[in-house]
C-alpha cells in the first residue's frame, strides 16, 4: 500500500505489496516552517499506523539530518520527530533517509530543480562552495526500496549514491548537460557532514563512478 501521490509514490506503484505501507505523503519542501504542514504529516501517519498495524512502514526521513548547518531547522527537527514516534510505536518499519532526491518534474525547490531553473532563466544566485550534496534518483529509490526490503527489519538506512558531491561539481555538470551557463556567485558557506552508508547501499550502486551518476541523473529527468 502505497499513501500519497508525488513523484517517489509514484516510483513506488511499481513495486506495491499488500503487506507493506510505504508512506510517502510528507512534507517535501526542506525550507517548509509552517508548524500546520509538519502537523498534516504526523496526523497522517498516526491515522494510516493504527489503521493497518501488521504491515511493516516504510518511511523516508532525510540525510539532512546530518548536515550540521541544518540542526535547527524545522523541517529536520519534523523529521526527527517523526522517526522517534515510529521506532517506539511501530513493531516493524524501516527507515530511509534520503539523499537529495532527483525526478522529472516536482518540487521547484529541490536542488537539481532549483539550479536547472535558475540556469535556463538567466536568473543569478549564490553558490554555497563550501557545500556538500548527496544524490539518488527517484526511481532508484523505490528500486532499492523493493530489493531489500525483505532484509531489513526495524532499521534506519541512509540511502543515496555513496559519494558527497561538492556544488561546483553539480553544478559544472548541469551547465554542461543543459549546454548553458549559470550566472551566479560563490560564497565562502556550507559544509561536507560525515554520512555512513551500509554495505546494502554500497553493494546497490557497485560499479558507477560519481561522474557518471550525475550523468545517469540528468539524462533521466531533465
Amino acid at each position: 500500500m502505497i499513501i500519497g501521490n508525488g513523484l517517489l509514490a509514484n516510483a513506488l506503484r511499481n513495486y506495491d505489496r499488500d503487506n507493506i505501507l510505504c508512506f510517502a505523503s510528507g512534507v517535501s519542501n526542506s525550507l517548509e516552517e509552517n508548524p500546520s504542514e509538519f502537523e498534516r504529516e504526523l496526523t497522517l501517519l498516526k491515522t494510516n499506523v493504527e489503521k493497518y498495524p501488521d504491515k511493516k512502514l516504510v518511511y523516508f526521513s532525510t540525510c539532512s539530518i546530518y548536515d550540521p548547518t541544518k540542526t535547527n531547522s524545522p523541517y529536520v527537527i519534523h523529521k526527527l520527530n517523526i522517526e522517534n514516534f515510529i521506532v517506539k510505536n511501530c513493531t516493524d518499519f524501516v527507515i530511509f533517509r534520503v539523499g537529495n532526491a532527483v525526478g522529472k518534474g516536482g518540487n521547484p525547490n529541490t536542488l537539481i530543480n532549483f539550479l536547472k531553473n535558475a540556469i535556463v532563466s538567466e536568473t543569478p544566485f549564490t553558490l554555497h562552495s563550501n557545500a556538500g550534496r548527496i544524490l539518488i534518483g527517484i526511481h532508484d529509490i523505490a528500486l532499492f526500496a523493493d530489493r531489500y526490503l525483505n532484509s531489513l527489519t526495524n532499521e534506519i538506512v541512509n540511502l543515496a549514491f555513496p559519494y558527497q558531491y561538492s556544488l561546483s561539481e553539480i553544478l559544472s555538470q548541469l551547465e554542461k548537460h543543459l549546454d548553458k551557463n549559470a550566472v551566479y556567485e560563490n560564497t565562502d558557506e556550507g559544509s561536507f557532514y560525515t554520512i555512513e552508508f551500509s554495505p546494502l547501499t554500497k553493494e546497490f550502486f557497485t560499479g558507477i563512478s560519481s561522474e557518471n551518476y550525475l550523468k545517469k541523473l540528468y539524462s533521466a529527468y531533465l
